[in-house]
Order: C-alpha cells, then sequence, then structure tokens
C-alpha cells in the first residue's frame, strides 16, 4: 500500500510559478513506481499533465502544458515534484498525483494503482 500526499498549491496570478510536491509513504519507491501528475476541474473530465518513470530519466507531458511544466522526482525523498512555470488562467485545477507500479510512464489515469487527494490550483487573470 501507498499513500501519496500532494502539497503546494495555491493561488497565483497568470505568469506565476508554482512547484508542487508529492510525497509518498508505505511500500514506495522501492518498489520501482512511475509516477503521473493529472488535473481535474470540477464538472470536466481528468486531464494528464505530466508523467515520470522510476528513474527519472524519462519524462511526458500533455501538450497544453509542454515547454512550460517540468516533472522530477527524489527517489531517497520519496518525492515527485511538478514544476509550472508561466502558470495560465486555464491551468486552474485540483492537481493529483498517481502511483504506478512496476511499470513504465502513462498517460491513461486508469493504469494507475494509487492516487492523492489533490492540491487546488487556481490561476488569476
Amino acid at each position: 500500500q501507498v499513500q501519496l500526499v500532494e502539497s503546494g498549491g495555491g493561488l497565483v496570478q497568470a505568469g506565476d510559478s508554482l512547484r508542487l510536491s508529492c510525497a509518498a509513504s508505505g511500500r514506495t519507491f522501492s518498489n520501482r513506481y512511475a509516477m503521473g501528475w493529472f488535473r481535474q476541474v470540477a464538472g470536466k473530465e481528468r486531464e494528464f499533465v505530466a508523467a515520470i518513470s522510476w528513474s527519472g530519466g524519462n519524462g511526458i507531458y500533455a501538450d497544453s502544458v509542454k515547454g512550460r511544466f517540468g516533472v522530477s522526482r527524489d527517489n531517497a525523498k520519496n518525492t515527485v515534484y511538478l514544476h509550472m512555470n508561466n502558470l495560465r488562467p486555464e491551468d486552474t485545477a485540483v492537481y493529483s498525483c498517481a502511483a504506478r507500479r512496476f511499470s513504465g510512464v502513462s498517460t491513461k489515469g486508469e493504469d494507475y494503482d494509487y492516487w492523492g487527494r489533490g492540491t487546488q490550483v487556481t490561476v488569476s487573470a
């Protein structure tokens, strides 16, 4: 079992930056989890944002955030980060991290085994 807790969300202005963190506990990164970030706006479907492999060498991004967001991880700290730059109002959402056991990255939420509860990011114009 893995527990995921996100932090770092908040209210910012367009053009600002934020760094989200996802701290994992339990049977954690020693089991080689790929990690993903997703976001969701109330009333809309969950959207893939970014994902990173266990080794940290393979990051993938949604087209909507490519060039603005970066994903990284520190396995020694059991933590994954989402670096968000040049934020836009359309980035406003609840951001959640997810863990996928023994597998590579995926853009599909159904491929992930564990989820955090999310952190709110609000970007004002």
